[in-house]
């Protein structure tokens, strides 16, 4: 089976403790801590910041992912690195120079990504995509979640595929945005390797669970095992 990654959204967990949820989704099986930065700006929503992500560094050796729709993006990518951040990912409507924010990601040690809305062009990939250790795929227009997924990321999906291959790099492939039990093997037949789920990991969740999250990580895992 390919090296699959969950990584669980805290935009829906419970805020009221979010220590206990992020140390639960990771003892439940999950991989990485996907943090989405909205600045009521970029997108209309108002979300996270860096003091966050150093409040939640000490509780976990997960990979910490931040999703930056903030809009300009360079002034705040320091502040997330010294927060703890290993990936900083960010849009290409929020940066002047794409090359410079991606150097910019590097020179402050963390991994860089690019973010593709569903209306957004991949032609942006055209001169950077041998610099990226990710790209991420929204299926869902960003600013909220509980999202319906957008079909459409499924071929936007295979087309980054095809050039994440033709690069013979190591390039996560991530989707964001209504990624379901009941759709995440199809997406993985599209190509992602990485899937986000916000609502559908924390709003399972269960005190029966030893973890409280143990059978949704689960049974999202058993639907990969069958792309």
């Amino acid at each position: 089976m390919a090296n699959y990654r969950i990584a669980p959204s805290i935009l829906s967990a419970n805020f009221a403790k979010l220590g206990e949820e992020i140390t639960a989704v990771i003892d439940s099986g999950a991989d990485i801590i996907h943090f989405d930065v909205m600045d009521n700006h970029y997108v209309p929503n108002l979300t996270i910041g860096p003091l966050v992500c150093e409040a939640i560094r000490p509780l976990t050796q997960a990979i910490i992912d931040v999703h930056l729709m903030v809009e300009p993006v360079d002034r705040i990518v320091p502040d997330f690195a010294k927060a703890g951040a290993n990936i900083i990912s960010f849009h290409p409507e929020a940066s002047r120079h794409i090359d410079r924010t991606i150097g910019l990601i590097k020179e402050q040690g963390c991994k860089a990504g690019l973010v593709f809305n569903p209306a957004t062009p991949l032609y942006y990939l055209d001169h950077v995509l041998d610099k990226l250790d990710l790209v991420l795929i929204m299926s869902v227009n960003p600013g909220f979640g509980g999202q319906k997924f957008i079909p459409e990321a499924l071929e936007k999906l295979k087309a980054v595929r095809k050039r994440i291959n033709a690069t013979g790099k190591d390039i996560m492939l991530e989707i964001d945005g209504g990624v379901k039990v009941d759709n995440i093997a199809e997406i993985a037949r599209a190509g992602a390797d990485t899937f986000v789920a916000g609502s559908a990991i924390y709003g399972a969740g269960k005190d029966s669970d030893p973890h409280r999250y143990d059978s949704v990580v689960a049974a999202l895992r058993s639907e990969l095992a069958k792309a």
